[in-house]
């Protein structure tokens, strides 16, 4: 195995899809024994390694056989083709409460976990107090857990997992039901791990955390491997693909007086043509077309980005840039002119308004009408919202190598 502490070797792994279930003696006998079925192979032939030390993610959409693969590495699946050989002291999170009793206390499930892990009672009572203060949880420690939030059971099943000191351990998607300052611990927490020459498994559909975390990824698609590589190149392709025919986007909603009524909402490139993909970086133009009933004194054109997940990013308006018409009577374009587009990669929704110059009363406004996607692009940042177009430079003097590589920067090459 040389230093991977798992190979994964040509595994495939079936399950059977029950279309009917025999629910009785009868039903038994007319089906003669048997109930409907079809297999449904959830991994197809799948091979890689994970070396030790490293952090190691499995990425895919729904349904394409991240958590199967991760639970056939923890053994509580058996593949039907392949073998997986693994090395070393396992602690695995795969789901939320695993390995929990409702009914018992938080203090009660932590020895009951902690001994399925392999932990003697001595060796719990030594780590009780980090574990409990790991997941914040000193308050409700003696509450039965069926009492607990989903938050406050992944940071307990967490705490568990890690102080068992494996030397590989797997994660699951639980983690997003985590807050965000869990998750900042968690980071930290794997980061040591790593130091320490741990493995990290993990599954997740959090494409920032994967880049910044991981030394190397697998992609699944339908059950098999379509690769395994740098998470910089591969994340890029994956997210690339994952695109799909952007536009006018579904279940945006509008109302409005209806005086005015925005007709289209779209980012155009150079040509003027409608497009929804564009690059960090890239020169970009939103274009609104409009249609009054009346003529409509001062108008306010607005337009607003949000994330899928909601999160607001930007506004503006024409009166905040003190640029409002006159009026406006029949159709005609308003556009918005971005030199750089500084978002970071992701995918967005676009809602647009025409308003009085009060901003109080609505002509039109159609929220979440327009969605694109962006790519990396010039300048390349590692995570988050928006890129700040920042350089880096080396302030120690007589560095010949660091002044090239500040100049490099700088250039954006």
């Amino acid at each position: 195995m040389s230093d991977s502490v798992i190979v994964v070797d040509g595994v495939s792994k079936r399950f059977r899809l029950y279309h009917q279930r025999n629910q009785s003696i009868k039903a038994a006998l007319m089906r003669g024994g048997r109930a409907k079925y079809e297999e449904f192979w959830a991994l197809k032939d799948v091979s890689f390694e994970v070396p030790e030390g490293s952090m190691f993610g499995l990425m895919g959409v729904n349904g394409s056989g991240k958590s199967t693969m991760l639970n056939c590495i923890a053994k509580i699946l058996r593949p039907d083709k392949g073998t997986i050989a693994t090395r070393g002291k396992f602690s695995a999170l795969l789901e939320l409460g695993s390995g929990f009793h409702p009914e018992l206390s938080g203090r009660e499930n932590i020895y009951l976990n902690g001994s399925i892990l392999g932990l003697s009672k001595r060796e719990l009572e030594a780590r009780f107090d980090e574990i409990v203060d790991f997941a914040g949880v000193e308050q409700f420690i003696d509450q039965p857990v069926k009492n607990y939030s989903s938050g406050m059971y992944v940071r307990l099943g967490f705490s568990v997992a890690i102080n068992v000191d494996p030397d590989v351990l797997l994660v699951d998607e639980v983690l997003a039901v985590g807050d965000a300052a869990f998750q900042e611990k968690c980071m930290e927490k794997f980061a040591e791990f790593r130091r320490a020459g741990k493995t990290v498994v993990v599954v997740s559909h959090a494409m920032g955390t994967m880049r910044t975390l991981c030394d190397r990824v697998a992609w699944l698609d339908a059950g098999r491997l379509v690769e395994v590589g740098r998470p910089d190149e591969l994340i890029d392709r994956y997210i690339d693909e994952g695109h799909v025919q952007r536009g006018d986007a579904d279940g945006g909603s509008r109302w409005g007086s209806g005086e005015g009524a925005l007709t289209s909402v779209a980012f155009v490139d150079a040509a003027g043509a409608p497009t929804t993909k564009l690059r960090t970086g890239d020169e970009a133009t939103i274009r609104l077309t409009y249609e009054t009933r009346q003529r409509i004194d001062k108008p306010v054109f607005g337009l607003a980005i949000e994330t899928l997940e909601g999160v607001y990013v930007w506004a503006s308006n024409t009166r905040d840039a003190d640029y409002v018409p006159d009026c406006i009577e029949g159709s005609g374009t308003v556009e918005f002119h971005i030199p750089r587009l500084m978002l970071l990669p992701g995918t967005f929704d676009i809602s647009a308004s025409i308003v009085d110059f009060s901003t109080v009363h609505v002509y039109d406004f159609r929220r979440h009408c327009y969605r694109f996607d962006v790519d990396h692009g010039t300048p390349r940042e590692s995570g988050g919202l928006v890129s700040l177009g920042g350089a880096w430079r080396n302030l120690t003097s007589g560095s010949a190598t660091a002044d090239r590589a500040v100049q490099s920067l700088e250039s954006g090459s």
